[in-house]
């Protein structure tokens, strides 16, 4: 399938092929009909992307601040190429449409194979779009003109608006900004019963669009004018749908809003409230979260779980499903609004129309069309466009990889590195969505991309499986591939379950493939050095790590056990393994001591007691209650009258009959020589001897 993208780097727009997603449990397949290019939200993006470094930072000082603060930590180097590789990342653009359902996950009855529905969120300029079940909406039947069902998240977004400033019927509402979103939200108060004052810059309005009166915003008896309108008492509510850098339509709002009155922003401008007309009218001021409630919740989103309608009446999906009966009430019609629909593959037009627009031309609504390709369901993808690049590259002595999977990790760790220490040469990538296939390809340049992992398994090029998908899968892949005589590497952890630990072993020894877990951290140089010169097999040694992992949300997917294992399995391992590699004796005993802190109800707070059979013990120390601007990991070793104090593998000080300091100008965790291990193992030129010891140290956590 084809499928439109962002260069965030400098602002072009590229449609790549890639293949199509699969269904999932409570997840809906569509081919999609039509898709809404939105003036404000993909503009502002192209526009981001087309920017300089410079421009960029000042622009989202957000971001620059947390670039300075990884600077701080983890050294000038390391942060600059993160940050470089984030920019290479294509950007799906995209997030309303209408399509053709194709297939049903489990879980998933509100819709079947063969209705037409809105899809929004998920439902990207793309052939085919994988939307979870409360991001679809059937369209109902009596709506001829399906085009218009493409606008539902625009819909959702006028509603939510409504819906947080509380318009009620016959009052008089004011939109400011009169674009595709300002016309969409004027038309629904009106169906609604309340009478509608526009405003913009210049006179946008249109004869669909019943209103009571447009205003220039930019008049300065525009205030007046809004009094005149209202019997001297101001408008009910403010709904600003405008996309501006300037603070006037805020401005305005606090000029025409009556005693008590509400203002919502749903637009994008600057916000910069003025207390005094605040507190003379006692206002309120609100933002509606994009199409609703559910917004952001991947419980809602992706599980499909809905909320009650007993305590949430338009949730994210409700709200279309109202903007759709509108539609089919007749109460609603959004036609007229349509100016521009261009076919697919010519999507560039469509962003040279909503930002440099040469021609002049008057658009409101831009609706891309989707052309019939039967091609767009091949499950493998062979990238043309790389093919003579990789056969004049072809080296016998590097390893043939199939990627499994391609998260962020994948796309900004290991490939990149596995392309620096030139092992290595991709050879297919699997995922289950075009989405993360189309960007790993984009900068690494596999020969095939598919939608089906076993064809990595039957390729007999492929010589090894990495793996690098939610960790709930690692067992699964790891055994199919192990069973189908490949080498195997997968991310951390190796699995969830003691009974996935089991099945994982009895695969390995039965295998006669090699087995490697992604517990890079005793590789690192200076984890090396420090074990060069330890004498652990004479005197029993001391340990303390500490892991400053930083709070995420309680909702991201690694806190979920069932997914992610929980943070302890899912990233303590990698502390475990280091200690136990310095140590080099078998662990013996393990315990963890959970953190009981309100604030921080997950358990990703945590003291991990472990002890080796020379007699050595270790504390690791992981948390996720710390600062951001402290390091995040240290590492502390008591040895034989020597101290080694690591500082987050970018310095190391060795305290015995002196003090030394050593420096790295780039921080170093061992993921390059992790890899160089594989390779030098999988040619035979050494024992793989960390693979015993990820198991031992697994089955300790398991069993706690």
């Amino acid at each position: 399938m084809k499928q439109l993208f962002l260069s965030v780097s400098d602002g072009s727009m590229h449609i790549v092929n890639t293949p199509a997603p699969t269904v999932k449990d409570n997840m809906v397949i569509i081919e999609t009909l039509y898709s809404v290019v939105s003036a404000g939200t993909e503009r502002s993006l192209a526009s981001f992307g087309a920017k300089n470094l410079l421009q960029k930072a000042i622009e989202r000082p957000d971001q620059l601040k947390k670039v300075t603060e990884k600077m701080s930590t983890d050294g000038i180097f390391t942060t600059v190429e993160a940050a470089f590789g984030r920019l290479k990342d294509p950007m799906p653009m995209g997030y309303t449409a209408v399509g053709k359902v194709i297939a049903v996950g489990r879980g998933v009855t509100e819709v079947s194979v063969g209705d037409t529905v809105a899809a929004v969120g998920q439902a990207y300029h793309s052939e085919v779009n994988r939307v979870g079940k409360n991001l679809v909406v059937p369209v109902p039947r009596n709506i001829k003109d399906t085009r218009q069902a493409a606008f539902g998240a625009l819909g959702g977004i006028a509603l939510e608006g409504i819906h947080q400033a509380e318009v009620k019927p016959g009052e008089t509402v004011a939109v400011i900004g009169m674009g595709l979103l300002g016309h969409i939200c004027a038309r629904i108060l009106y169906a609604y019963g309340c009478d509608v004052i526009g405003y913009d810059i210049a006179d946008k309005s249109l004869p669909e669009t019943k209103l009571k009166a447009f205003v220039n915003s930019t008049d300065d008896r525009a205030a007046d004018i809004t009094k005149s309108l209202t019997k001297g008492r101001g408008v009910d509510k403010v709904i600003i749908t405008a996309a501006t850098d300037s603070n006037a339509p805020i401005d305005l709002s606090e000029e025409i809003t009556r005693d008590r009155g509400i203002i919502c922003m749903i637009g994008v401008t600057q916000m910069n409230l003025d207390r005094r007309p605040f507190y003379q009218k006692e206002l309120s001021f609100k933002i509606a979260r994009s199409y609703g409630p559910g917004r952001y919740d991947s419980s809602y989103e992706e599980d499909g779980v809905d909320y009650p309608i007993g305590y949430v009446r338009f949730t994210e999906g409700r709200n279309v499903e109202e903007f759709l009966r509108l539609i089919s009430t007749g109460r609603l019609n959004i036609a007229d609004l349509i100016t521009h629909e261009i076919d697919f593959s010519d999507a560039a037009k469509a962003y040279e129309l909503i930002t440099n627009n040469p021609g002049n031309e008057k658009y409101i609504g831009v609706l891309l069309k989707y052309a019939n390709n039967s091609a767009k369901w091949e499950t493998v993808i062979r990238t043309g466009s790389n093919e003579k690049i990789n056969k004049r590259s072809v080296n016998k002595n590097r390893i043939n990889i199939g990627l499994i999977g391609a998260g962020m990790f994948a796309r900004t760790t290991m490939l990149p590195i596995m392309r620096e220490v030139s092992f290595y040469r991709f050879k297919g990538l699997a995922t289950t969505g075009g989405v993360t296939s189309a960007q790993a390809n984009e900068t690494f340049s596999f020969d095939y991309m598919t939608n089906d992992y076993k064809k990595l398994l039957e390729d007999p090029d492929i010589s090894l499986i990495a793996i690098s998908t939610q960790h709930n899968s690692h067992a699964k892949f790891v055994v199919e591939a192990l069973e189908s005589g490949k080498n195997v590497y997968v991310e951390k952890p190796l699995c969830l379950t003691l009974e996935e630990l089991k099945r994982i072993e009895t695969a390995y020894q039965k295998a006669e493939g090699e087995l490697f877990v992604g517990l890079n951290r005793r590789h690192a140089p200076l984890i090396k050095e420090i074990k060069k010169e330890m004498k652990t097999d004479k005197i029993p040694a001391m340990y303390e790590y500490i892991a400053n992992a930083g709070y995420i949300s309680p909702e991201h997917w690694t806190q979920d056990e069932s997914k992610g294992g929980g943070r302890i399995i899912g990233e303590s391992v990698h502390f475990i393994d280091t200690i136990q590699y310095l140590d080099g004796s078998k662990i013996t005993e393990l315990k963890i001591h959970y953190a009981n802190n309100s604030a921080y109800p997950k358990k990703d707070n945590a003291v991990i007691h472990v002890r080796f059979s020379s007699g050595a013990v270790g504390i690791i120390f992981y948390t996720s209650m710390g600062s951001k601007k402290y390091p995040k990991e240290q590492l502390r070793v008591f040895s034989n009258g020597t101290v080694y104090e690591l500082d987050n593998y970018v310095g190391l000080r060795k305290y015995g009959s002196s003090k030394k300091n050593e420096i790295k100008l780039k921080q170093d965790k061992g993921i390059a020589d992790e890899y160089r291990y594989m390779y030098e193992v999988l040619k035979g030129q050494r024992k793989n001897d960390s693979i015993e010891q990820a198991f031992e140290a697994l089955e300790f956590l398991l069993k706690k």
